[in-house]
Formats: structure tokens, C-alpha cells, sequence
């Protein structure tokens, strides 16, 4: 009895120390995510459509906006960044340098809600801020091949004057070569 009532604390901390352990190491397995498409299903279809329409130019997809704006000096950056922080362009399209051409927007009925409104305003006030233009289409109203081109055209125009401006100092031999070529793009 007495060999009971010495061993049993012991043994009832033992199994405690042994669950704690154990629930520890529930987080060193596997993470909960699961891959899933980057893209839905609409998005694809005009993917797909602006790679045929613009096929001398890049489109790039679900493109975070701090990759592509920049902050002027005398601003405070990361406030500012704060601002753009977790949102993203639908599509991005970018002559072969990867300077931005035109920014587009592929709008469904949940940009009809208020606060997805105002995110829509915030996101498109800050890419035109930045002298860069954006194209809403509606996921109902996906645009043809031809129309993608008569749309983009005159919007890459634009910015293609202004971004070969920025460009202009820059040494050729700089410039980024194709994978497999030695000329630059």
C-alpha cells in the first residue's frame, strides 16, 4: 500500500508530462494547407485570351501590387506599403523588359459588396498614382480576342512611351538576356 501511494504520484505525473509531449509535437507534423489552383476557372479562360491577344508582350497573374509600385522618396515607405499590403492584380502585362504595361481587373458580383468596393478603389487609386493604368472587365462580359487588343492598345501606348523614357539611361548591355539567347531582350 505504502509502495502504491509512493509510485502513484509519480506515475500520474508521468502520464501528465507524457500528454504534454505529446500535444507539443501535434504542430511538428505536417502544416494544414493543401496546393490549389492559382487561378479560377474565368480567370484562366482570360489568361488565356490576353497570352493569345498580346503575344509580344508578358502577362503575368495574381501579381501582388508591392511588386510592381514603388514608394517615392520622402514618404513613409512602410506606411504606405501597409496600405497595398495583401492585395494583388488579377493580371499584369509587361513589355519583355518586365516594366508594366496595363494593370487588369477581373471583377465578379462579390466586387459589388461595400467593403470589396472600397479595397477595388484603394487598389485602383494606388496603380494610377503611380501613372499606370488599369481595364476592368466583368466576369460576365469576358472580352474577345479582338477586343482585349483594341482595349490594351491604346493603354500600353501610353505607358509604353513613359516607361521607354524612364528606360532611356539604361546600359543595353545591362539589359536582361533571354534564357538560351545571347541578345538582349
Amino acid at each position: 500500500m505504502k509502495l502504491v501511494l509512493f509510485v502513484g504520484p509519480f506515475l500520474l505525473l508521468a502520464v501528465f508530462v507524457a500528454l504534454l509531449i505529446a500535444a507539443s509535437r501535434k504542430g511538428a507534423g505536417a502544416w494544414p494547407f493543401y496546393a490549389k489552383r492559382v487561378l479560377s476557372d474565368p480567370e484562366q479562360v482570360l489568361y488565356w485570351r490576353l497570352v493569345e491577344a498580346l503575344p509580344g508582350d508578358v502577362v503575368l497573374a495574381q501579381v501582388q501590387l508591392s511588386r510592381f509600385l514603388g514608394v517615392q522618396k520622402g514618404h513613409k515607405r512602410m506606411q504606405w506599403l501597409n496600405r497595398v499590403n495583401q492585395k494583388s492584380a488579377d493580371f499584369v502585362v509587361c513589355k519583355k523588359d518586365f516594366s508594366v504595361l496595363v494593370v487588369i481587373e477581373l471583377d465578379d458580383s462579390t466586387h459589388t459588396r461595400p467593403s470589396r468596393r472600397k479595397a477595388d478603389g484603394d487598389k485602383e487609386r494606388a496603380i494610377n498614382d503611380a501613372g499606370l493604368p488599369v481595364l476592368r472587365w466583368h466576369v460576365k462580359a469576358m472580352p474577345s480576342i479582338e477586343e482585349i487588343q483594341t482595349s490594351v492598345r491604346p493603354q500600353t501606348a501610353a505607358a509604353t512611351t513613359a516607361r521607354d523614357e524612364s528606360l532611356a539611361d539604361i546600359d543595353p548591355v545591362l539589359m536582361p538576356v533571354r534564357p538560351g539567347s545571347s541578345r538582349a531582350l
